[in-house]
């Protein structure tokens, strides 16, 4: 994908501040840390379209963000360990739930995960989840350049066995080298493009 333009849209917590439907969207989701807006800056050939920071929990509202006049994504508060106020942390649940359930513009989710880590209830709930509502999902697994090849490999085959999947449903992706950008592309291409 050529990117020619990637704009912020605004920042939401309900419905009511959503932009309006159009364009189709993909919306990122995963842990916080696992590099969701490293993999966005990517995609979309951009240093600091989505901000990045190494303090888990930075993303707390829903993002929109305008690519190519062609699709929207949509970046989601990451889960899990975060350094933010529970109060704020209860209210992720409901607001990442009521986005993914009830937009209609909505054809697929990204879902990261860090290749290090075995993945947790979270993931498992998530992907059911989002099997209950029919909503398309690609997993990508972040973080490849710092584990070797064998280490990759074995990684990747203990996470598919984990999530009770092919190896091969798991694209590999490293922000530092953008090894599996075209892969990611391709799968969000085959998801918005109608048969």
């Amino acid at each position: 994908m050529k990117i020619t333009s990637a704009e912020f849209i605004t920042s939401a917590t309900k419905p009511s501040q959503y932009p309006p439907e159009g364009l189709p969207e993909i919306a990122f989701a995963g842990r916080s840390n696992v590099g969701k807006s490293s993999l966005i800056n990517v995609l979309v050939n951009r240093k600091r379209l989505v901000k990045t920071s190494s303090t888990p929990g930075r993303t707390q509202l829903v993002n929109f963000f305008d690519i190519n006049d062609y699709i929207t994504f949509v970046d989601l508060p990451g889960y899990g360990y975060a350094r933010v106020p529970a109060s704020v942390k209860k209210k992720w649940g409901p607001m990442i739930e009521t986005y993914l359930s009830g937009r209609n513009t909505l054809k697929g989710v990204v879902v990261i995960l860090d290749i290090r880590r075995t993945p947790r209830q979270e993931e498992h709930s998530l992907i059911a989840w989002l099997g209950h509502y029919a909503i398309a999902c690609i997993l990508v697994l972040t973080k490849t350049d710092k584990l070797s090849k064998s280490k990759l490999a074995r990684q990747r085959a203990v996470v598919a066995r984990t999530l009770a999947l092919d190896a091969s449903d798991l694209i590999l992706f490293s922000a530092k080298s953008r090894k599996g950008r075209e892969d990611v592309w391709k799968a969000i291409e085959f998801i918005i493009t109608p048969p």
